[in-house]
């Protein structure tokens, strides 16, 4: 955990502030438009990291980490977090008109003909592979993103607790997330010692100095 967070940019970093609403707005309306199934972390990931180069890999699982403890729904938590992250106020309302408008427009758009062709079997069995290709995608992002978490032991403990209470003993996320989420910000605790302590209070600093000058102008 060596990352303070999307939520805090540094003046040197080249994604602080860095870009234009509207190229926020393009990059999360076509992330929109092209994305079914729940497959749009995936395509997020595609364009803000590896097309945009806005944020590194690390940053975008800072975001989606952070996204996933919210209330909401994860891909409009992430797209307030990553477009202020980009834009400030501005570029979050960018990044959430942008990544709801296509959705919004097929929606309405489709609901008459689907109230009268949902029994019809192509139509579901269209629906069904949409369906496959984003839980594809979506493996192929945990596998790409996921390693980083792997590097302790710890990791892979805090990681099965949390499978096996949602997954097999159907427990509450909310009670998962309140048990074992302080335990692991215990275990993962900065100790006044640790280099993380001392990058942590530097980058304090320098944002503290930025938003100052910011403010001036």
């Amino acid at each position: 955990m060596d990352s303070v967070g999307p939520l805090s940019p540094t003046p040197n970093e080249r994604a602080a502030y860095g870009a234009e609403v509207g190229a926020i707005f393009r990059t999360f309306f076509t992330a929109g438009a092209i994305s079914f199934g729940g497959g749009v972390v995936a395509y997020l990931r595609e364009y803000i990291v590896r097309k945009q180069q806005w944020l590194d890999d690390e940053n975008f699982l800072d975001a989606l980490e952070l996204s996933e403890t919210l209330p909401g729904l994860n891909s409009v938590n992430m797209s307030v977090i990553i477009g202020d992250r980009l834009g400030g106020v501005a570029g979050a309302a960018a990044a959430v008109a942008g990544l709801l408008l296509p959705g919004t427009v097929v929606i309405m758009t489709l609901g008459v003909l689907w109230s009268q062709q949902r029994h019809n079997p192509h139509l579901r069995a269209v629906l069904i592979g949409v369906a496959a290709s984003a839980v594809g995608l979506l493996m192929t992002v945990t596998l790409q993103l996921g390693h980083r978490q792997f590097a302790r032991p710890a990791d892979l403990v805090f990681i099965a607790g949390t499978f096996v209470a949602v997954s097999l003993l159907k427990i509450s996320l909310i009670i998962v997330l309140f048990t074992l989420g302080p335990l692991a910000i215990w275990y993962y605790r900065p100790t006044v010692h640790t280099a993380e302590t001392a990058h942590l209070f530097r980058h304090l600093r320098e944002r503290f100095h930025s938003h100052r000058a910011h403010w001036r102008h």
